[in-house]
C-alpha cells in the first residue's frame, strides 16, 4: 500500500511524461498557436484540459468502466471520434488558409477554438478507457476514490496546460516566419495530415486499448 505523499510523487512524474509525449493534443496547439495565434491556442489548451478532466469526473462517478465493459459502447464512441477527427483534417486539407489572420470575430473564434479542443478529447474513448486503467493504479486503498481520482485528473489538466504554455511560447519567437501565407498553408496540409491519420488510426481499431 501507498502513502498518499508517494502516490502523488509518482503520480505527477508518470503523468508529466505522458502529457509531453507527442499526440494529437500538441499538434491542435501548436497548429493554433501557429495559424491563429497564441491567444486561440490558449482556448484551444483550456478545451483540451477541461474534456480531460471531464473524462475524471466520468471515472470518478464509475461510468468510465462502461467502456471497458460494452464494445458497442467503445465502438459508438470510437467511430463519432474518428468521424469528427476525420472532418477536420479533411477541411484543412481542402481550404488550407492564406493568412494568419482568422476569419471569424474574436468571440465565434474563441468558442470555435474551446469546442475544437474540448471535442477532440471528449470523442475520443482512448482518453476515457486510459483513465480507467491509469487513474486507479495511484490511489491508495485508505481513501475515498472518487474524490481521489478527481484530484489526479485535475492535477493531470495542469500539467496539461502548463506544457501547452511552453509550446505556445515556443511558437512565438517565430511568429513572423508563422505568418507567412505559404507556411501557413502548409501548416494547415500538415495538420490536416495528421488529423485524418488519427482518424484513420482511431476508426479501424479493431479491439479496445
Amino acid at each position: 500500500m501507498h502513502s498518499i505523499p508517494t502516490s502523488l510523487i509518482a503520480f505527477i512524474i508518470t503523468a508529466g511524461i505522458v502529457t509531453i509525449s507527442p499526440g494529437l493534443d500538441s499538434v491542435l496547439v501548436l497548429r493554433t498557436a501557429a495559424s491563429e495565434g497564441p491567444r486561440q491556442a490558449i482556448v484551444t489548451g483550456l478545451g483540451i484540459a477541461l474534456g480531460c478532466l471531464a473524462w475524471a469526473i466520468v471515472v470518478a462517478a464509475g461510468l468510465g468502466a462502461l467502456l471497458e465493459a460494452s464494445q458497442l459502447a467503445y465502438n459508438l464512441l470510437r467511430w463519432a471520434g474518428a468521424a469528427y477527427l476525420l472532418w477536420l483534417g479533411y477541411k484543412l486539407l481542402r481550404h488550407p488558409r492564406r493568412s494568419f489572420s482568422t476569419e471569424l470575430p474574436a468571440a465565434r473564434a474563441g468558442r470555435a477554438a474551446f469546442a475544437r479542443g474540448a471535442l477532440t478529447n471528449l470523442l475520443n474513448p482512448k482518453v476515457g478507457v486510459f483513465y480507467v486503467s491509469f487513474l486507479p493504479q495511484f490511489v491508495p486503498s485508505d481513501v475515498p476514490v472518487g474524490p481521489y481520482v478527481m484530484m489526479l485528473g485535475g492535477i493531470h489538466m495542469l500539467e496539461g496546460l502548463a506544457w501547452f504554455a511552453c509550446l505556445i511560447v515556443a511558437t512565438h519567437s517565430l511568429t513572423r516566419w508563422l505568418q507567412r501565407s505559404s507556411v501557413v498553408g502548409w501548416l494547415d496540409r500538415v495538420t490536416g495530415g495528421l488529423f485524418v491519420a488519427f482518424g484513420l488510426s482511431l476508426a479501424f481499431e479493431s479491439r479496445r486499448v
